[in-house]
């Protein structure tokens, strides 16, 4: 016999993003959604109740590195490059296998509390990511990331060749909600040789590809004096664009580079909060979207946000492509809510991001009995700028109730902080040592 969901005498938001009066019937043992109608509780085993809240599709996060929450904090209000440089780079150097364990746990807490069921993770140790996304219950997309810049042609060609093969051995793991990419830093801290040598083995894999691209002028600049070109054709010519590549960032893509990346069907993955804190520009995201390019959202780590609250990045990115784009029309309410869930999705390749039958079943209840979200004309602008993360009642991951009333039911949320705080100043220590 099926076990059966319903979340019941809420609205819903439908991918044609009207709202409307509806319960949702899940087949918790397929993770899919049943049915979207009316009076649907008697047909479920369990309920959880929406009244006064909105039912949208769970957030998915296209970029980032989960583990980093543990360096939420730890170095602020520097230029990319000395951020990483003085600060991430030498702390990332002292990480051990449980500390990724330890903040992979933190982040998935924080996901979840805020309406999050998807996520990408470009980081090291991957199968405690792996470990920590079979227990949270939620739906993830990971990849060793690989850099070989100051690392001699051994190191290098192992570090490659473990992306690959990580990303071969855990595709389909957690029952089937991790999927795995082969995720190479970037243009610019990857060498030309160990594109050539390992991108044609990712294909013949079939294992996506996951990178950043165009992230400050100055990577480009870099690219440009090595190769002759920008990073987008650089990327194109050894073989790294395709549909099922996702980028991160695209802060300074050119008109030419977006057409590109609308050809070849490369989604893009907007990190508006990092890429204002570290003032590395503004994405022309409205131009991406009119040359039919996908757009997602992404937190990118929590040491350049700092926090993986996707409610956020819906908010900034609405307002910031309208300013990158001088037009208060421009990237507007429900344009930002799709980039965070179905863009998302498509970028990842979930078939999520939409409340309809055959779906994942990935929800996320948002509470709008509050003052911030008072009086209500329209409940999508509320969900693209006034709504919080802290709004958020009730999470779903396919089919299974990750957080029900506020309470996350996975995770022991006070243990998992504690370790966390622990874990993080243990690292901090060595790291300053």
């Amino acid at each position: 016999m099926t076990d059966t969901l319903a979340v019941t005498d809420g609205r819903v938001l439908t991918p044609e993003f009207d709202v409307v009066r509806a319960d949702v019937l899940i087949d918790a043992d397929a993770g899919e959604i049943i049915e979207v109608g009316p009076d649907l509780a008697g047909d479920a085993e369990e309920t959880i109740d929406a009244t006064d809240s909105l039912v949208m599709p769970g957030l998915v996060n296209a970029h980032g590195h989960a583990t980093m929450t543990l360096l939420r904090g730890y170095a602020d209000d520097k230029t990319l490059e000395d951020w990483l440089q003085e600060d991430i780079w030498p702390a990332e150097a002292e990480l051990t296998a449980e500390d990724v364990a330890v903040g992979t746990r933190l982040a998935a807490v924080e996901l979840i509390r805020s309406g999050t069921t998807a996520f990408a993770d470009m980081y090291f140790h991957v199968g405690e990511v792996v470990d920590a996304v079979r227990e949270a219950g939620l739906r993830a997309r990971v990849g060793h990331g690989v850099v070989t810049v100051g690392k001699d042609e051994e190191a290098a060609r192992d570090d490659f060749a473990e992306s690959v093969a990580v990303a071969e051995e855990y595709d389909g793991a957690a029952d089937g909600r991790v999927r795995t990419a082969v995720m190479p830093h970037a243009p610019h801290t990857v060498g030309t040789e160990y594109f050539e040598e390992f991108v044609p083995r990712a294909r013949e894999a079939g294992v996506p590809l996951h990178f950043h691209l165009n992230e400050t002028e100055t990577y480009i600049d870099e690219i440009d004096a090595e190769a002759g070109v920008r990073p987008t054709e650089y990327a194109d010519d050894l073989g790294l664009l395709a549909e099922d590549t996702w980028v991160a960032h695209g802060v300074h893509v050119d008109a030419s580079e977006i057409e590109t990346l609308a050809e070849r069907g490369t989604a893009v993955a907007h990190c508006p909060a990092s890429n204002m804190k570290l003032a590395s520009g503004m994405a022309p995201v409205q131009e991406l979207l009119d040359a039919g390019a996908t757009v997602a959202l992404g937190t990118d780590g929590a040491a350049s946000n700092n926090d993986l609250d996707l409610f956020d990045e819906i908010r900034d990115a609405a307002m910031l492509g309208k300013l990158a784009a001088d037009d208060a029309a421009a990237v507007d309410a429900e344009t930002a809510v799709r980039m965070a869930t179905e863009g998302g999705a498509d970028a990842l390749g979930f078939d999520s991001g939409r409340i309809e039958a055959g779906a994942n079943a990935d929800l996320a209840v948002v509470d709008l009995d509050a003052v911030h979200l008072t009086p209500e004309h329209d409940p999508v602008s509320h969900l693209a700028y006034a709504a919080r993360g802290s709004d958020v009642r009730h999470t779903v991951c396919d089919g299974k109730v990750l957080m029900r009333d506020r309470d996350v039911l996975v995770f022991d949320e006070d243990d998992v902080r504690e370790r966390a705080q622990e874990h993080a100043e243990a690292l901090a220590a060595r790291a300053e040592e």
